[in-house]
Protein backbone atom coordinates (compact mmCIF):
# COMPACT_ATOMS: atom_id res chain seq x y z
CA UNK A 1 0.00 0.00 0.00
CA UNK A 2 1.32 3.46 -0.91
CA UNK A 3 2.44 5.73 1.92
CA UNK A 4 2.23 9.50 1.87
CA UNK A 5 4.05 11.82 4.27
CA UNK A 6 4.11 15.60 4.62
CA UNK A 7 7.06 17.92 5.13
CA UNK A 8 6.73 21.59 6.12
CA UNK A 9 9.61 24.01 5.55
CA UNK A 10 8.93 27.40 7.13
CA UNK A 11 11.49 29.55 5.36
CA UNK A 12 12.20 33.27 5.27
CA UNK A 13 9.62 34.91 3.01
CA UNK A 14 8.52 31.52 1.73
CA UNK A 15 6.82 28.40 3.03
CA UNK A 16 7.25 25.11 1.18
CA UNK A 17 5.23 21.96 1.70
CA UNK A 18 6.12 18.56 0.28
CA UNK A 19 4.05 15.40 0.06
CA UNK A 20 6.03 12.25 -0.64
CA UNK A 21 4.69 9.06 -2.15
CA UNK A 22 6.67 6.03 -0.99
CA UNK A 23 9.59 8.31 -0.18
CA UNK A 24 9.64 10.31 -3.44
CA UNK A 25 8.33 13.88 -3.83
CA UNK A 26 4.81 13.89 -5.23
CA UNK A 27 3.67 17.46 -4.56
CA UNK A 28 5.49 20.70 -3.83
CA UNK A 29 3.47 23.63 -2.53
CA UNK A 30 5.25 27.00 -2.57
CA UNK A 31 3.74 30.05 -0.91
CA UNK A 32 5.56 33.36 -0.74
CA UNK A 33 4.78 36.23 1.57
CA UNK A 34 3.93 38.57 -1.32
CA UNK A 35 1.51 36.16 -3.05
CA UNK A 36 -1.91 37.65 -3.76
CA UNK A 37 -4.23 35.70 -1.40
CA UNK A 38 -7.16 36.29 -3.74
CA UNK A 39 -5.62 34.14 -6.49
CA UNK A 40 -4.68 31.04 -4.50
CA UNK A 41 -6.57 27.79 -5.04
CA UNK A 42 -9.44 27.58 -2.56
CA UNK A 43 -9.74 31.30 -1.77
CA UNK A 44 -13.34 32.53 -1.45
CA UNK A 45 -14.25 36.03 -2.53
CA UNK A 46 -16.94 38.46 -3.55
CA UNK A 47 -16.36 39.34 -7.21
CA UNK A 48 -18.11 41.67 -9.60
CA UNK A 49 -19.00 40.58 -13.14
CA UNK A 50 -17.05 42.95 -15.40
CA UNK A 51 -18.21 41.53 -18.73
CA UNK A 52 -19.97 38.52 -20.22
CA UNK A 53 -18.83 36.76 -23.40
CA UNK A 54 -21.79 34.71 -24.60
CA UNK A 55 -19.88 33.08 -27.45
CA UNK A 56 -17.35 31.71 -24.96
CA UNK A 57 -19.85 31.02 -22.18
CA UNK A 58 -17.43 32.88 -19.94
CA UNK A 59 -17.71 35.88 -17.63
CA UNK A 60 -14.76 38.07 -16.69
CA UNK A 61 -14.65 38.90 -12.99
CA UNK A 62 -13.24 41.89 -11.16
CA UNK A 63 -11.68 40.75 -7.88
CA UNK A 64 -10.62 44.26 -6.86
CA UNK A 65 -7.31 46.15 -7.07
CA UNK A 66 -6.69 44.97 -10.62
CA UNK A 67 -7.03 41.25 -9.96
CA UNK A 68 -9.18 39.29 -12.42
CA UNK A 69 -10.56 35.80 -12.97
CA UNK A 70 -12.85 34.06 -15.42
CA UNK A 71 -16.07 32.22 -14.69
CA UNK A 72 -17.29 29.56 -17.16
CA UNK A 73 -21.08 29.26 -17.02
CA UNK A 74 -23.94 27.18 -18.36
CA UNK A 75 -26.64 28.91 -20.44
CA UNK A 76 -29.21 28.58 -17.65
CA UNK A 77 -26.82 30.17 -15.13
CA UNK A 78 -25.63 33.18 -17.15
CA UNK A 79 -24.42 35.99 -14.87
CA UNK A 80 -25.28 39.66 -15.44
CA UNK A 81 -22.77 42.42 -15.92
CA UNK A 82 -22.34 44.41 -12.70
CA UNK A 83 -23.66 41.57 -10.55
CA UNK A 84 -21.78 40.63 -7.37
CA UNK A 85 -21.12 36.91 -6.86
CA UNK A 86 -19.60 34.75 -4.17
CA UNK A 87 -16.90 32.68 -5.82
CA UNK A 88 -14.07 30.28 -5.10
CA UNK A 89 -10.81 30.00 -7.02
CA UNK A 90 -10.71 26.50 -8.51
CA UNK A 91 -7.82 27.03 -10.96
CA UNK A 92 -4.86 29.31 -10.33
CA UNK A 93 -3.64 31.77 -12.94
CA UNK A 94 -0.89 30.57 -15.24
CA UNK A 95 1.16 32.17 -17.98
CA UNK A 96 -1.19 33.98 -20.34
CA UNK A 97 -4.30 32.69 -18.56
CA UNK A 98 -6.46 34.14 -15.80
CA UNK A 99 -7.49 32.26 -12.68
CA UNK A 100 -10.68 30.19 -13.03
CA UNK A 101 -13.53 30.55 -10.55
CA UNK A 102 -16.75 28.80 -9.71
CA UNK A 103 -19.77 30.65 -8.37
CA UNK A 104 -21.86 29.86 -5.31
CA UNK A 105 -24.55 32.48 -5.80
CA UNK A 106 -25.32 36.16 -5.51
CA UNK A 107 -23.46 38.35 -3.02
CA UNK A 108 -23.57 41.90 -1.76
CA UNK A 109 -20.95 44.64 -1.68
CA UNK A 110 -17.66 45.39 -3.35
CA UNK A 111 -15.08 42.79 -4.40
CA UNK A 112 -13.21 41.47 -1.37
CA UNK A 113 -11.63 38.40 0.15
CA UNK A 114 -14.06 36.41 2.29
CA UNK A 115 -11.85 33.51 3.36
CA UNK A 116 -8.22 32.81 2.43
CA UNK A 117 -7.16 29.52 0.94
CA UNK A 118 -6.01 26.81 3.37
CA UNK A 119 -2.43 27.42 4.50
CA UNK A 120 0.38 25.04 3.60
CA UNK A 121 0.17 23.11 6.87
CA UNK A 122 -3.55 22.52 6.37
CA UNK A 123 -3.01 21.36 2.79
CA UNK A 124 -0.38 18.89 3.90
CA UNK A 125 -2.68 17.43 6.55
CA UNK A 126 -5.43 17.06 3.94
CA UNK A 127 -3.11 15.30 1.47
CA UNK A 128 -1.19 13.18 4.00
CA UNK A 129 -3.43 12.86 7.07
CA UNK A 130 -1.76 9.81 8.65
CA UNK A 131 0.88 11.75 10.60
CA UNK A 132 1.66 15.45 11.28
CA UNK A 133 4.08 17.07 8.80
CA UNK A 134 7.80 16.76 9.52
CA UNK A 135 9.49 20.12 10.13
CA UNK A 136 13.05 21.38 10.60
CA UNK A 137 16.20 20.36 8.74
CA UNK A 138 14.65 17.18 7.33
CA UNK A 139 11.77 19.16 5.82
CA UNK A 140 14.15 21.68 4.27
CA UNK A 141 16.23 18.93 2.71
CA UNK A 142 13.12 17.27 1.29
CA UNK A 143 11.82 20.59 -0.09
CA UNK A 144 15.17 21.24 -1.79
CA UNK A 145 15.06 17.73 -3.29
CA UNK A 146 11.49 18.23 -4.50
CA UNK A 147 12.31 21.60 -6.05
CA UNK A 148 15.30 20.18 -7.91
CA UNK A 149 13.33 17.22 -9.28
CA UNK A 150 10.39 19.41 -10.27
CA UNK A 151 12.62 21.53 -12.50
CA UNK A 152 14.34 18.58 -14.21
CA UNK A 153 13.36 17.54 -17.72
CA UNK A 154 14.72 13.97 -17.86
CA UNK A 155 13.97 11.51 -15.07
CA UNK A 156 15.63 8.09 -14.69
CA UNK A 157 13.17 5.24 -14.30
CA UNK A 158 13.62 2.34 -11.90
CA UNK A 159 14.94 -0.64 -13.81
CA UNK A 160 16.51 1.53 -16.52
CA UNK A 161 15.41 4.01 -19.14
CA UNK A 162 14.27 7.60 -18.83
CA UNK A 163 11.02 9.52 -18.78
CA UNK A 164 11.16 12.97 -20.35
CA UNK A 165 8.51 15.53 -19.31
CA UNK A 166 8.20 18.34 -21.85
CA UNK A 167 5.42 20.92 -21.42
CA UNK A 168 4.35 22.97 -24.45
CA UNK A 169 1.62 25.57 -24.92
CA UNK A 170 -0.80 22.93 -26.18
CA UNK A 171 0.03 19.82 -24.14
CA UNK A 172 2.60 17.99 -22.05
CA UNK A 173 4.57 15.27 -23.83
CA UNK A 174 5.78 12.29 -21.77
CA UNK A 175 8.43 10.36 -23.71
CA UNK A 176 9.32 6.87 -22.46
CA UNK A 177 12.82 5.82 -23.58
CA UNK A 178 14.17 2.39 -22.74
CA UNK A 179 17.25 2.48 -24.97
CA UNK A 180 18.39 -0.52 -26.97
CA UNK A 181 16.83 -3.69 -25.52
CA UNK A 182 17.12 -6.96 -27.41
CA UNK A 183 16.68 -10.61 -26.66
CA UNK A 184 14.04 -12.78 -25.04
CA UNK A 185 13.37 -10.31 -22.21
CA UNK A 186 12.87 -7.26 -24.45
CA UNK A 187 9.07 -7.59 -24.58
CA UNK A 188 8.75 -8.10 -20.82
CA UNK A 189 11.06 -5.17 -20.06
CA UNK A 190 9.16 -2.96 -22.48
CA UNK A 191 5.85 -3.80 -20.82
CA UNK A 192 7.28 -3.13 -17.36
CA UNK A 193 8.77 0.17 -18.49
CA UNK A 194 5.45 1.44 -19.87
CA UNK A 195 3.55 0.45 -16.74
CA UNK A 196 6.21 2.07 -14.53
CA UNK A 197 6.18 5.22 -16.67
CA UNK A 198 2.47 5.76 -16.03
CA UNK A 199 2.89 5.59 -12.25
CA UNK A 200 6.03 7.70 -12.27
CA UNK A 201 4.54 10.15 -14.76
CA UNK A 202 1.47 10.70 -12.59
CA UNK A 203 3.70 11.53 -9.62
CA UNK A 204 5.87 13.90 -11.66
CA UNK A 205 2.92 15.72 -13.19
CA UNK A 206 1.52 16.38 -9.71
CA UNK A 207 4.96 17.48 -8.50
CA UNK A 208 5.36 19.89 -11.40
CA UNK A 209 1.79 21.17 -11.15
CA UNK A 210 0.96 20.26 -14.75
CA UNK A 211 -2.49 19.55 -16.16
CA UNK A 212 -4.43 19.77 -19.40
CA UNK A 213 -3.74 17.40 -22.29
CA UNK A 214 -0.98 14.87 -21.57
CA UNK A 215 0.38 12.47 -24.20
CA UNK A 216 2.48 9.44 -23.25
CA UNK A 217 4.71 8.24 -26.09
CA UNK A 218 5.03 4.60 -25.05
CA UNK A 219 8.01 2.45 -25.91
CA UNK A 220 7.69 -0.59 -28.17
CA UNK A 221 4.66 -1.92 -30.02
CA UNK A 222 1.85 -4.41 -29.51
CA UNK A 223 0.85 -2.88 -26.19
CA UNK A 224 -1.41 -4.51 -23.62
CA UNK A 225 -4.14 -1.89 -23.71
CA UNK A 226 -6.16 -3.41 -20.87
CA UNK A 227 -3.21 -3.49 -18.48
CA UNK A 228 -2.13 0.03 -19.42
CA UNK A 229 -5.64 1.42 -18.93
CA UNK A 230 -5.87 -0.20 -15.49
CA UNK A 231 -2.44 1.18 -14.54
CA UNK A 232 -3.36 4.67 -15.73
CA UNK A 233 -6.62 4.69 -13.79
CA UNK A 234 -4.79 3.67 -10.62
CA UNK A 235 -1.93 6.14 -11.14
CA UNK A 236 -4.15 9.15 -11.87
CA UNK A 237 -6.91 8.31 -9.41
CA UNK A 238 -5.68 10.94 -6.90
CA UNK A 239 -6.24 13.65 -9.55
CA UNK A 240 -9.99 13.00 -9.79
CA UNK A 241 -12.50 14.46 -10.29
CA UNK A 242 -11.83 15.61 -13.81
CA UNK A 243 -9.50 12.93 -15.20
CA UNK A 244 -10.22 11.50 -18.64
CA UNK A 245 -8.07 8.68 -20.08
CA UNK A 246 -8.05 7.52 -23.68
CA UNK A 247 -7.01 4.09 -24.98
CA UNK A 248 -3.64 3.36 -26.53
CA UNK A 249 -3.68 4.69 -30.09
CA UNK A 250 -2.43 3.06 -33.27
CA UNK A 251 0.84 5.00 -33.03
CA UNK A 252 1.65 3.83 -29.51
CA UNK A 253 0.51 6.92 -27.64
CA UNK A 254 -1.86 7.28 -24.71
CA UNK A 255 -3.72 10.55 -24.18
CA UNK A 256 -5.13 11.93 -20.96
CA UNK A 257 -6.86 15.09 -19.83
CA UNK A 258 -6.05 16.27 -16.31
CA UNK A 259 -7.65 19.14 -14.40
CA UNK A 260 -5.59 22.32 -14.15
CA UNK A 261 -5.74 23.42 -10.53
CA UNK A 262 -2.43 24.99 -9.54
CA UNK A 263 0.06 27.23 -11.28
CA UNK A 264 2.84 25.14 -12.88
CA UNK A 265 5.83 25.10 -10.57
CA UNK A 266 8.25 26.09 -13.34
CA UNK A 267 6.26 29.29 -13.90
CA UNK A 268 6.44 30.13 -10.20
CA UNK A 269 10.16 29.41 -9.83
CA UNK A 270 11.61 30.30 -13.24
CA UNK A 271 11.78 33.04 -15.84
CA UNK A 272 10.23 32.65 -19.27
CA UNK A 273 13.54 31.20 -20.57
CA UNK A 274 13.47 28.43 -17.97
CA UNK A 275 16.29 29.79 -15.81
CA UNK A 276 15.58 30.28 -12.07
CA UNK A 277 14.11 33.70 -11.35
CA UNK A 278 15.98 36.27 -9.27
CA UNK A 279 13.49 35.68 -6.45
CA UNK A 280 14.08 31.92 -6.54
CA UNK A 281 17.85 32.43 -6.44
CA UNK A 282 17.42 34.94 -3.61
CA UNK A 283 15.45 32.38 -1.61
CA UNK A 284 18.23 29.84 -2.15
CA UNK A 285 20.83 32.36 -1.02
CA UNK A 286 18.88 33.17 2.13
CA UNK A 287 18.57 29.45 2.93
CA UNK A 288 22.33 29.04 2.55
CA UNK A 289 22.95 31.97 4.88
CA UNK A 290 20.55 30.50 7.42
CA UNK A 291 22.20 27.07 7.20
CA UNK A 292 25.70 28.52 7.59
CA UNK A 293 24.57 30.65 10.52
CA UNK A 294 23.25 27.52 12.23
CA UNK A 295 26.49 25.63 11.55
CA UNK A 296 28.70 28.54 12.69
CA UNK A 297 27.06 30.27 15.66
CA UNK A 298 28.45 33.75 16.28
CA UNK A 299 30.38 33.95 12.99
CA UNK A 300 29.96 36.89 10.65
CA UNK A 301 28.95 35.83 7.15
CA UNK A 302 29.29 37.36 3.70
CA UNK A 303 27.13 36.28 0.77
CA UNK A 304 28.16 37.12 -2.79
CA UNK A 305 25.81 37.01 -5.77
CA UNK A 306 24.81 38.80 -8.95
CA UNK A 307 23.35 42.32 -8.54
CA UNK A 308 19.84 41.30 -9.63
CA UNK A 309 19.79 38.49 -7.08
CA UNK A 310 21.10 40.80 -4.35
CA UNK A 311 18.28 43.22 -5.10
CA UNK A 312 15.69 40.45 -4.83
CA UNK A 313 17.29 39.27 -1.58
CA UNK A 314 17.28 42.69 0.12
CA UNK A 315 13.76 42.50 1.65
CA UNK A 316 14.37 38.87 2.63
CA UNK A 317 17.58 39.86 4.40
CA UNK A 318 15.58 42.09 6.75
CA UNK A 319 13.45 39.10 7.75
CA UNK A 320 16.51 36.86 8.07
CA UNK A 321 18.12 39.32 10.49
CA UNK A 322 15.16 38.80 12.81
CA UNK A 323 16.03 35.07 12.89
CA UNK A 324 19.83 35.00 13.09
CA UNK A 325 20.75 38.57 13.96
CA UNK A 326 22.45 41.23 11.87
CA UNK A 327 25.68 39.28 11.44
CA UNK A 328 25.74 38.90 7.69
CA UNK A 329 26.00 41.03 4.58
CA UNK A 330 25.10 40.47 0.93
CA UNK A 331 27.59 41.75 -1.65
CA UNK A 332 26.51 42.32 -5.25
CA UNK A 333 29.29 41.36 -7.69
CA UNK A 334 28.61 42.12 -11.38
CA UNK A 335 31.24 39.59 -12.42
CA UNK A 336 29.49 36.67 -10.68
CA UNK A 337 27.15 34.55 -12.81
CA UNK A 338 23.45 34.76 -12.01
CA UNK A 339 23.18 31.28 -10.55
CA UNK A 340 26.42 31.40 -8.57
CA UNK A 341 25.67 31.87 -4.88
CA UNK A 342 28.53 32.03 -2.38
CA UNK A 343 28.41 32.22 1.43
CA UNK A 344 31.60 32.47 3.47
CA UNK A 345 32.75 33.54 6.91
CA UNK A 346 34.00 37.11 7.03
Amino acid sequence: MSERRGYLDRGVGETRGVVTLDGRPERLIVRRDDDDPRLILGARLVARVASVELALATAFLDLGSGAEAILPFRPEARPVRGQSLEIEIRGEARRGKLAVARAFGAAEGDPRLLAPAPDVASELLALAPAVPPVEGAQARSMADEAEAEALERFHPMPGGGTLAVEPTRALTAMDVDLGERKGADAKRLTRQANLAALGMGARLLRLKGLGGIVVFDLVGRGHDGTALMAAARAAFGPDNPGVSIGPVGRFGTMELSLPRRVRPLAERLCRDDGAPSDRTLAQRLIRRLEAEASASPGSRLVATCAPSVAEAAAPLAVLLADRIGARFSIAADPVVGRERLEVARA
